[in-house]
């Protein structure tokens, strides 16, 4: 049973459903979900960054050399 709860949380949160919202879903708070599944997440970065240029929240990196 472990197994299959552990399976869809990590699903979820791969799937960018909110940390909030599948703790209220698995009956945690935030802090315990992310300290058990915060390594379980994958594959969200380039997406958040693309999030945050568009909004103009990630300055742009000066070219260096």
């Amino acid at each position: 049973m472990y197994d299959i709860r552990h399976t869809r949380l990590t699903k979820w949160l791969n799937d960018g459903i909110p940390p909030a919202q599948v703790a209220d879903w698995a009956g945690n708070s935030v802090p315990v979900l992310l300290a058990t599944y915060a390594g379980c997440i994958e594959g969200q970065l380039p997406d958040l960054k693309q999030r945050l240029e568009a909004s103009g929240d990630l300055a742009e990196r000066p070219d260096v050399g």
